[in-house]
């Protein structure tokens, strides 16, 4: 009998694999999703860093992958190119989130000499970093190929020793300093919820790359002293860097999805809302608003509320003055709050107009009543013909009002 074979880490993260293309993919949704607002708002500096940034961290992505590397060292026929342009497209990278977090978190108005000292500070020092990555490159000898390992293969090469650690440290302390920002402005007092929950998800997007620069560093550090920890750095921090990624993405996506869903969201609610009132004055008119197949949320609300108040103009006439303020001291007597006691009297009065038109279609009606209060609460009236029981009680103590005032009942023996 055979002893089963011990799983090593490698083969247990191997499981764990990511593509490179799944972050890549979320990262252009993200930038598609942004585009329009870009483009719409170009003079926006913010905006278009934000575009920028996502567009450099696609770029990344593409590029790290083995199949682009490959492509890259033999169409320009220098081995191992590609790591000195990753690396200079994560450094980029790292410096644009750097000065995006600066600007975006101090604001366009604020043009102090700090700010501007911290951005020119970022810049020229990642610039630096960028030309020495190179300068390192063509230094060293990297004559071997090598597509995932690069890092700890040529860990212990002179110039491309210095090379890998320095990208590493560069990005270790952009990272620190990115997280540090996202903290002490998540912690700000009075920040909108979606951009609250956009940080929280930077924030541990961000603290994820600092589990990929450990384990970069820890599996360099092992080569220094003659050991193997390659699968920190080959089997880890990918997955780690996607994942990251990913969630970075969600992170500038969810302000503006989160928004966009929350106000198409409320607009559907309302004109869901109204559709009680909306059947009341359907049934009134004997036709309703025509269907149009591409009309937006916003259009069909604008056109029910349209619909719902022109009919009530029409129903105005009907209106008695008189009864709607007997529906309303009948619903303050049955308990309701002030407030709802209008919408039910509304309610009631709506109801009574509509069946005196049935009973009498030829009849323009008489009365001339204040429609303001009426036509400003066309939603408070809906809810209420959501909830007829409410609505029946007040029509009947009204009706009993009118029958005998002495019918009162005691404010506070509701109804409902």
């Amino acid at each position: 009998m055979t002893a089963p074979l011990a799983l090593t880490p490698s083969d247990v993260l191997g499981d764990l694999y990511i593509s490179f293309w799944i972050p890549t993919g979320v990262l252009t949704a993200a930038l598609i999703i942004k585009l329009p607002t870009i483009v719409r708002l170009w003079r926006d500096p913010l905006l278009r860093a934000v575009g920028g940034l996502l567009l450099l961290a696609c770029t990344v992505f593409v590029f790290v992958a083995p199949t682009t590397i490959a492509r890259v060292n033999r169409l320009t026929g220098v081995p191992n190119i590609s790591a000195p342009w990753c690396y200079s497209l994560l450094t980029a990278f790292c410096a644009s989130c750097l000065l995006l977090i600066i600007a975006w978190r101090n604001g366009l108005s604020d043009r102090s000499a700090a700010t501007r000292r911290a951005m020119r500070w970022v810049v020229s020092l990642y610039s630096g970093v960028i030309v020495a990555l190179w300068v390192l490159f063509f230094l060293a000898d990297a004559s071997e190929e090598r597509l995932r390992d690069l890092d700890t293969y040529y860990a212990t090469t002179p110039f491309m020793r210095e090379q890998i650690l320095l990208y590493l440290l560069a990005h270790t302390v952009a990272v620190l300093i990115t997280c540090r920002l996202l903290w002490n402005w998540v912690q700000t007092e009075g920040l909108d919820a979606w951009l609250r929950w956009a940080l929280k998800f930077l924030g541990v997007g961000y603290a994820l790359n600092l589990v990929f620069d450990a384990a970069k560093l820890t599996a360099v550090a092992a080569r220094w002293t003659g050991n193997d920890l390659d699968w920190l750095s080959t089997d880890l921090a990918p997955p780690v860097a996607c994942l990251s990624a990913i969630l970075i993405a969600v992170g500038f996506i969810l302000p503006h999805a989160g928004q966009f869903l929350h106000e198409r969201w409320r607009v559907r609610l309302a004109h869901h809302r109204l559709r009680p009132l909306y059947l009341l004055m359907r049934s009134a008119n004997g036709r309703g608003v025509p269907f149009l197949l591409r009309a937006t949320p916003e259009l069909r609300l604008i056109r029910r509320e349209t619909f719902i108040r022109d009919e009530l103009l029409t129903l105005a006439r009907h209106i008695d003055e008189e009864r709607r303020d007997r529906a309303r001291e009948a619903a303050l007597g049955l308990g309701f709050p002030p407030e709802r006691a209008r919408a039910l009297a509304d309610a009631v009065s709506i109801l009574e107009a509509v069946e005196c038109r049935r009973r009498a279609p030829d009849d323009e009606g008489t009365q001339d009543p204040d429609t303001t209060d009426l036509l400003r609460e066309i939603g408070a009236v809906s809810r209420e013909l959501r909830r007829p029981h409410g609505v029946e009680a007040v029509r009947a103590r009204a009706a009993a009002l009118a029958a005998d005032p002495r019918a009162a009942v005691p404010r506070g023996a509701s109804a409902d």
